[in-house]
């Protein structure tokens, strides 16, 4: 049976992004079950879960809680659409989530996923200035290297260009900022703070280079991802919203990974202390057992579509399904009676500090992040700060590295969009055991990987 899984995968599964020729002579790993923060392979072996599956399981794996949650759901409702009706389990779901977002974050538009919830945050913005004398503000603005999902839109604001040229041409409209990348920072004299202020004000430059008049939106994701793990510096987000406000652009949260607890709040705008015009989230929101997205509106944008015959002409199938919204509700119900969110902030500085350790090694470069949502710069010299060049990143990366943290029992990120890293952002229940497991690990074949290069 294990072989005929690993067989079937190859032959049959179209794996996201993966080359399938490294399958040619591999088995495909087959994942079977899953129990707090540990998953088990189909021949029976233990892997801790250092990456939440794709930052998603929050609550950890087999909570029968929210199993049950999802039969209950499917027995009594499995399906109705939210077109032009509302059920239950979605009322109360988005009533919760407008509790928990700050500002006037009201008005929650439920998708299936991150990158629906970020095309749909770009139609909003497009459709709002349509409706208020505005037309021509459609642009939108993202920074270099971020990645917003894979739909034409999504991909179209994502800041990877690798990624995106397979597809061109894609919806026009978008341009790229300086993310705050510290490590990289193009003038390493500049104190964080002052960092942060110049990489805020590159958005103020480039919407007065597109023109005010046409931008619509900025997309900014709390921590940034792709890179590795980018926090804002002090003060960015409030020069932004200053600069958003000035120009009457919307300022887009994507949280579609640093939302529901990643963060240590339920959104992470509230840990750096900024009020978005919308959220985009997904992923953590119903810890991955069933899928579901939501964008989140300031009442402000919803005002146009109150009155008269407007509309917002846009809707998903399976936007918040019954099921997946009974899940999410209890998921939220977890968070509340556990605290979820005051575990993240307890105890994200000792994770660090477990990852820290590793910067005796030449490879580690640069630790950064916040939460439990961590990335590791590897560097050819720790001292100039010399990446490796793209070959010897895919040999690092894909050649060895990939395989073996997996095959030493850590599943998590090794990635180079950007320069290469090693992402972390284990389930929120981890602990310093956990900690600890994964500092050995990374240590082991961090040690193995230098020695190689």
């Amino acid at each position: 049976m294990t072989q005929d899984l690993s067989a079937a995968a190859r032959d049959h599964l179209w794996m996201h992004f993966t080359r399938l020729s490294s399958y040619d002579k591999e088995p495909v790993p087959v994942i079977v079950r899953g129990a707090g923060p540990y998953l088990y392979d189909q021949a029976g072996k233990r892997y801790l879960d250092g990456l939440s599956g794709l930052f998603v399981v929050q609550a950890g794996h087999g909570r029968t809680e929210l199993a049950e949650a999802a039969a209950k759901q499917a027995a009594e409702l499995a399906y109705f659409p939210i077109w032009s009706y509302a059920h239950p389990s979605a009322v109360e779901l988005a009533e919760r989530l407008a509790s928990l977002t700050p500002g006037d974050l009201n008005r929650v538009f439920f998708t299936t996923g991150g990158s629906e919830a970020v095309e749909t945050a770009w139609k909003l913005a497009r459709n709002y200035f349509k409706l208020t004398g505005k037309p021509m503000k459609t642009k939108a603005i993202s920074r270099a290297v971020a990645y917003h999902g894979t739909t034409m839109g999504a991909l179209s604001i994502t800041g990877l260009p690798l990624l995106k040229q397979q597809y061109e041409p894609l919806v026009p409209s978008t341009s790229r900022v300086p993310n705050t990348n510290f490590y990289r920072r193009p003038d390493q004299s500049l104190s964080s703070e002052e960092f942060g202020i110049w990489a805020a004000d590159r958005i103020a430059e480039a919407i007065e280079f597109e023109g005010p008049d046409t931008v619509a939106c900025v997309y900014l994701e709390p921590v940034q991802n792709a890179g590795g793990c980018f926090p804002p510096p002090p003060g960015y987000f409030q020069r932004v919203r200053e600069i958003c406000d000035r120009y009457d652009v919307l300022l887009v949260s994507d949280e579609v990974i640093c939302a529901f607890g990643r963060l240590g709040e339920y959104f992470g705008a509230q840990r750096y202390g900024y009020t978005p015009d919308i959220i985009t989230c997904a992923k953590g929101m119903t810890s991955g057992y069933v899928p579901l997205g939501a964008m989140i509106a300031s009442e402000r944008l919803v005002e146009p579509f109150l009155t008269g015959n407007a509309s917002f002409a846009h809707g998903i199938t399976f936007g918040g399904h019954p099921v997946a919204s009974a899940v999410a509700l209890t998921n939220l119900d977890i968070f509340e009676r556990e605290d979820l969110n005051g575990h993240v902030r307890e105890n994200s500085a000792l994770f660090r500090s477990y990852l820290d350790r590793l910067t005796d090694l030449p490879i580690v470069g640069d630790v950064r992040g916040d939460g439990f949502f961590f990335g590791i710069e590897l560097v050819k010299d720790k001292a100039t700060r010399e990446t490796f060049d793209d070959d010897e990143s895919d040999r690092l990366l894909r050649g060895f590295l990939s395989k073996a943290l997996f095959d030493a029992g850590l599943y998590c990120r090794a990635d180079d969009r950007g320069d290469p890293v090693v992402q972390l952002a284990p389930p929120l229940v981890c602990d310093e055991s956990h900690f600890a497991e994964i500092e050995q690990i990374l240590r082991t074949v961090l040690s193995e990987a230098w020695t190689r290069i």
